[in-house]
């Protein structure tokens, strides 16, 4: 794999990481919020159907308002299941409904997505929210799984003890982060991690890969990369070649110049892009706010999206390279 396939690849786990936890965060009114999963093995016929079923018995909820929101999102599930022939090989996950957002206003929301791994449950809930625990809880049975594997390995039986002088841990994404912090991880072996490598292979390849690059570091390979790219951008700073620019401003310029080679972006960056449009001249411009910013008067907000949820799906047709979502931005 590719340095750009493997950008694009956490680039997409990040986005998925983000989108479930805005799904946990989301609240709606009575149970207007469906929870739909659908595992590899299963028919769109059959779920088709299912939905056919849960509208005729919605159609009986006494609350007009709440039968009203239950319909809808039935409804809106099954416009979406249209689009599908048939359930992608890893399943399908299917949210939808009316949530109630940080200003108190109603939004329909469809979200649907294929997940990262295959997944075995089967799910269909009306509630006040939205359930990811299916989603979470294949990952957390891996994690477990692995955690038990190193310790049937990696402990001595007779003497209770670890069996290896040190535990390099490798691979793609956050997995390795997440089980060198979990609790099921045997504290006796937290104790023996010398390194947390990231490689772009699986298998033996992968494996090679985590030993070359174990020799040469002792810190995180991520934060190695970052030091390099910061390292890189002083050096252009210090050598004065104009090669760089500095601020959400100067550095979209840029981008839209196709200037941007590298793009670099702290990952908890707290500002919004708006599509304001004019009450009065019909004009559209495009603003980048935080949160205390207030949009001025004349202008209806026509778009709202966090900066580095837009960045993180348009930065490819800018032509530039995003392989880190955490310091700042420079070209």
């Amino acid at each position: 794999m590719g340095d750009n396939q493997q950008y694009d690849k956490s680039i997409e786990i990040w986005k998925m990481k983000k989108l479930i936890k805005s799904l946990e965060a989301a609240k709606g009114n009575g149970t207007s919020m469906i929870s739909l999963i659908m595992p590899p093995r299963d028919h769109i016929s059959h779920v088709t159907k299912l939905l056919c079923d849960e509208y005729g018995t919605a159609s009986n909820i006494k609350s007009r308002v709440n039968r009203l929101y239950v319909l809808g999102a039935i409804t809106s599930a099954q416009q979406r299941l249209k689009l599908y022939n048939r359930v992608p090989p890893n399943g399908l996950v299917l949210y939808t409904g009316t949530i109630v957002n940080e200003e108190g206003k109603e939004k329909k929301v469809t979200i649907d997505f294929e997940p990262f791994r295959p997944i075995n449950n089967t799910l269909y809930l009306c509630d006040n929210k939205f359930h990811t625990e299916a989603i979470k809880e294949k990952r957390h049975n891996y994690l477990r799984k692995t955690a038990e594997l190193a310790t049937q390995y990696f402990i001595s039986t007779s003497t209770n003890q670890p069996n290896v002088s040190g535990l390099i841990l490798a691979g793609s994404a956050d997995f390795k982060t997440k089980l060198s912090q979990s609790d099921m991880f045997d504290p006796r072996h937290r104790a023996k991690i010398l390194n947390v490598v990231e490689v772009q292979h699986g298998g033996d390849i992968g494996f090679n890969e985590a030993i070359k690059k174990s020799s040469e570091i002792l810190a995180n390979v991520k934060f190695a990369r970052e030091k390099l790219l910061i390292g890189k951008y002083f050096n252009e700073v210090n050598q004065g070649t104009g090669k760089y620019v500095v601020g959400v401003e100067d550095t979209l310029n840029a981008l839209d110049s196709g200037a941007v080679e590298t793009l670099i972006v702290w990952e908890n960056l707290d500002i919004y892009r708006y599509v304001l449009k004019n009450s009065v001249t019909g004009e559209t411009v495009i603003k980048h706010l935080n949160k205390e910013e207030e949009v001025d008067s004349d202008y209806a907000v026509e778009d709202k999206v966090l900066l580095l949820e837009w960045l993180a799906n348009e930065y490819r047709r800018f032509g530039c390279a995003s392989p880190q979502t955490r310091i700042a931005m420079r070209s």
